[in-house]
């Protein structure tokens, strides 16, 4: 185990996972991701759909290689203001209503509000806590009246999470937007390994917007760059006790590398050949149809791309207990690296099928 690549996963994850950056708002968390792509890449740039660009120069520059990992994460919407002072809310992106009942969130108004999401307690509740509180049963209470509350707090203000991660035994962490911050981290590792590797084809890290709600940013970004080459990284679900033998992805048995129709079957034979070469410890995750990830969106932008998929085993997606392995985290950076390092100058004809 690396343990200084260990320690720096460990700090940036743990920043990119305590801050906010619910789709559609992504704005809120880019400078901190740029300020850590500097220390790797010779150039960063935006778009106009707040995706961000990190550049490292290959040798030959002969070719475009592109990394996707999407930085934000699912949230919550104001979008009534109960005249009693209960503010009542949406959903942005998957969120599971039965994961949300005693959490505390941060409303971000034009400052923050702290508030908890409460409900009727099962002693008044003719169920008797037998059935889950719905959504629209459901209000979150920040102590003000509603006078105190409209002059801070309007319709459309996003909600997160409050969550501090947790370092867990061994090499694990758990906390909120894991999925897929983790990715970004991934990739932050392999441009940091490439300064130390030799590499023909220039590297274009994107950490896309909006994957939540549609893969919109992986899409507008392919489209932008048409690269002859993409990899994207997110999460896959790691096996935990009540699964049952239905998931056997293993935490801290390294990254997945994907097979299947959203994958180009080169790129496959290729990431495994680099895992097996640099000895380095990786799971085949076969997905029969749609990645749900943005694979999917870059795989058919412009004329089509070579796409490849690399995920990490999580447990618990989409709570406020996401759990990874930074080991998995490192390994799968070092296998991207590795994989752009034996990429030959002549892409194309390698890519043929």
């Amino acid at each position: 185990m690396d343990k200084e690549r260990i320690k720096y996963a460990r700090r940036f994850l743990k920043e990119l996972s305590e801050n906010t950056g619910v789709s559609g708002y992504e704005r809120l968390i880019a400078p901190i991701i740029i300020r850590e792509f500097q220390t790797s890449a010779e150039e960063i740039d935006t778009d106009l759909f707040g995706n961000i660009y990190a550049k490292k120069k290959g040798e030959s520059g002969g070719h475009k290689i592109m990394l996707a990992a999407h930085m934000d994460e699912i949230g919550l919407m104001v979008k009534k203001i109960d005249p009693r002072g209960f503010i009542r809310f949406t959903t942005i992106g998957g969120v599971d209503q039965r994961t949300l009942l005693s959490q505390e969130v941060i409303i971000h108004g034009r400052k923050p509000i702290a508030g908890v999401i409460g409900s009727k307690p099962p002693h008044l509740a003719a169920e008797n806590g037998e059935k889950a509180a719905k959504i629209d049963d459901m209000g979150i209470d920040v102590g003000l009246s509603f006078d105190e509350i409209k002059n801070i707090i309007q319709i459309g203000d996003i909600i997160t999470v409050k969550r501090k991660a947790v370092d867990l035994l061994g090499d694990l962490i758990a906390g909120k937007s894991l999925d897929d911050r983790a990715g970004v981290v991934v990739m932050q590792i392999c441009l940091q390994e490439l300064q130390y590797l030799h590499h023909a084809h220039d590297v274009i890290a994107v950490t896309t917007t909006q994957e939540e709600v549609g893969l919109r940013g992986a899409l507008t970004s392919a489209h932008a760059l048409n690269p002859d080459l993409a990899i994207a990284i997110d999460v896959t679900h790691g096996s935990t006790p009540d699964t049952k033998g239905n998931v056997n992805i293993e935490l801290g048995k390294g990254p997945t590398i994907a097979l299947g129709p959203n994958i180009h079957p080169a790129v496959y034979e290729r990431m495994t050949d680099a895992a097996l070469d640099a000895r380095l410890p990786y799971q085949v995750e076969p997905i029969a149809g749609m990645s749900g990830t943005d694979a999917w969106a870059i795989q058919v932008a412009q004329a089509g791309v070579p796409t490849g998929l690399l995920s990490l085993p999580l447990r618990y997606m989409h709570t406020s207990v996401e759990t990874i392995s930074l080991e998995d985290v490192v390994n799968a950076g070092l296998l991207l690296a590795h994989f752009i390092a034996r990429l030959p100058e002549d892409l194309e004809g390698s890519l043929c099928y």
